[in-house]
């Protein structure tokens, strides 16, 4: 199986032995398909392929796995809120992303994670290899350079997400701002006393929301505001409700529960800070009718 090349089938397993079985018959019998792929997609249709990285056990390419859907069709942003990670105090406010038609942009106080992946290795990465979190201690682990555990595998599998839909805006110069600023981050200066770290990130002014805030008000939304993931996850959506009841855009909103594996504890929202986002969520709350459905749309 050679790096990229996807193919596609129904996750079985049988005496014990996982595999993807297709017009082509049986595929990656013998090969390491995380658990927790078995756990929450066996006997579905998935997509498979193999990823560059390395699994520490057997020294072979990882398998990543994600869901067989149809694509989006026509330009489209999704915002994400994921809930905080519970055994991190860095997370305690959550995290922003964003999708814009199929690239996700992350951007963090850690350089190696300020990035544009595919949704399919945002989402679903599997805890094997690198992604994995360390297997004593749980957690985030460089202390073995040749075997570091950066606990990043799929969001999916580690948090709830929030996701807000959004048709109709200018995704171009949305896409384009986000690439901007991903260049800027990879070619900030270094600072030698901690180099795993994006030099010019600041908590209250630039970080993963106020980025992401920025580039929303680029593009028309000027009243998006909040420092704080939920914070600003919260404004965007009253005003990407306001923009829709103007007819500007197409939203929808909806939930992307966590997918429970032993490697991560359930995720918990984060505080709201800001008292107006309080009745925003609960204008919200009653807009939706107090539901929200998981992988559909909410409002």
């Amino acid at each position: 199986m050679k790096d990229g090349t996807v193919f596609s089938g129904f996750l079985r397993e049988e005496g014990g032995v996982a595999f993807i079985e297709g017009e082509g018959g049986r595929r990656l019998e013998g090969r390491r398909i995380w658990q927790g792929y078995l756990t929450h997609w066996k006997g579905r249709p998935v997509n498979a392929r193999a990823l560059p990285q390395r699994d520490y056990e057997n020294g072979e390419p990882i398998i990543i796995l994600w869901p067989r859907e149809a694509p989006h069709q026509g330009p489209f942003f999704d915002l994400y809120y994921n809930e905080r990670l519970v055994k991190y105090p860095a997370s305690t406010f959550g995290h922003i992303a964003i999708n814009i038609n199929g690239a996700i942009f992350n951007y963090s106080h850690l350089i190696n994670e300020n990035e544009i992946i595919s949704p399919e290795e945002y989402l679903y990465r599997p805890a094997l290899g690198e992604f994995a979190p360390h297997p004593v201690t749980g957690r985030f682990d460089l202390s073995d350079p040749a075997r570091p555990y950066y606990d990043k595998f799929g969001r999916n599998f580690m948090r709830t997400i929030h996701a807000a839909r959004v048709q109709g805006a200018d995704i171009g110069a949305l896409d384009e701002f986000n690439r901007e600023m991903m260049r800027h981050i990879h070619e900030a200066p270094v600072d030698p006393k901690r180099p795993h770290k994006y030099s010019e990130f600041r908590f209250f002014s630039r970080n993963c929301s106020t980025i992401i805030r920025d580039g929303l008000r680029a593009i028309g939304f000027a009243e998006v505001r909040g420092v704080f993931p939920r914070d600003m996850f919260i404004s965007a959506v009253a005003s990407f409700l306001r923009a829709r009841d103007e007819g500007r855009i197409l939203f929808s909103l909806r939930t992307m529960p966590q997918l429970m594996v032993p490697e991560a504890p359930g995720s918990k929202l984060s505080p709201l800070l800001n008292p107006l986002n309080r009745v925003r969520y609960l204008r919200l709350r009653r807009l939706m009718g107090l539901r929200v459905h998981p992988g559909g749309d909410a409002v």
